[in-house]
């Protein structure tokens, strides 16, 4: 077993508490959160690691201000057109996984073109969860599955995995979710099922380069038997 994570995912955390400990408006958390995203996800790569997951607006956070809302999908919108060019240049593949419900018709014309540019790269992947939830996903998975005619008998684990959002993306390895919180929020439930888990109290906008070090060194350490 390799002492690289094959999939990483980050459940970024902590952007509104750093704005406030700075004396800043909430958005300007997000910013500086959006910024960290670039380094933790390239220092992944470096690192040899080939999906890097980001939890950036789930199916829950329709819930906050629309005045928040809205800047945040102004900065997805920025990930997805002129951050593009920074995925091309290192031959980063992109997918955008989650429900298509509630996001406007430029946020989805968005997530195509992104796509589609970055379609024949092959080896690391970035994937942006938005508008994503983990039950969600795996309804989501259940109706494509009766649509399909699959009859009860015929359903195994396998086959509930190819009717999840982007079926080739592979199960998660480790999860990393920052700000001190210890729980999983929804993310990626069923790949998760046997991913390690590391908890930092420092918050997603504090994150640097050498905590992907430090993470991954932690993985390394661990011993996964995956139930044997």
């Amino acid at each position: 077993m390799s002492d690289i994570p094959r999939h990483i995912g980050y459940i970024v955390d902590g952007n509104r508490r750093w704005a406030k400990q700075h004396g800043l408006p909430g958005y300007e958390g997000h910013l500086a959160g959006y910024n960290i995203m670039h380094d933790m996800a390239l220092a992944s790569f470096e690192a040899g690691v080939e999906y890097v997951s980001a939890y950036i607006f789930s199916t829950e956070n329709w819930k906050r201000s629309q005045d928040e809302v809205n800047r945040l999908m102004a900065l997805i919108l920025k990930i997805l057109t002129s951050d593009v060019k920074i995925l091309e240049e290192r031959s980063i593949r992109l997918k955008v996984i989650g429900s298509k419900e509630k996001l406007n018709q430029k946020i989805l014309n968005a997530i195509d073109e992104a796509e589609s540019h970055t379609a024949h790269f092959e080896g690391r992947t970035l994937v942006l969860c938005l508008n994503y939830g983990g039950r969600q996903e795996i309804t989501d998975a259940f109706k494509s599955l009766a649509e399909s005619g699959t009859s009860p008998q015929e359903i195994t684990p396998e086959i509930i995995e190819q009717h999840l959002y982007a079926p080739e993306i592979p199960p998660l390895d480790l999860i990393v979710r920052t700000s001190g919180e210890q729980r999983i929020s929804n993310f990626m439930l069923w790949r998760a099922a046997y991913a390690e888990f590391f908890f930092t109290e420092k918050l997603w906008p504090d994150m640097t380069k050498d905590d992907v070090a430090s993470i991954l060194e932690e993985y390394a350490r661990r011993g996964r038997r995956f139930g044997g």
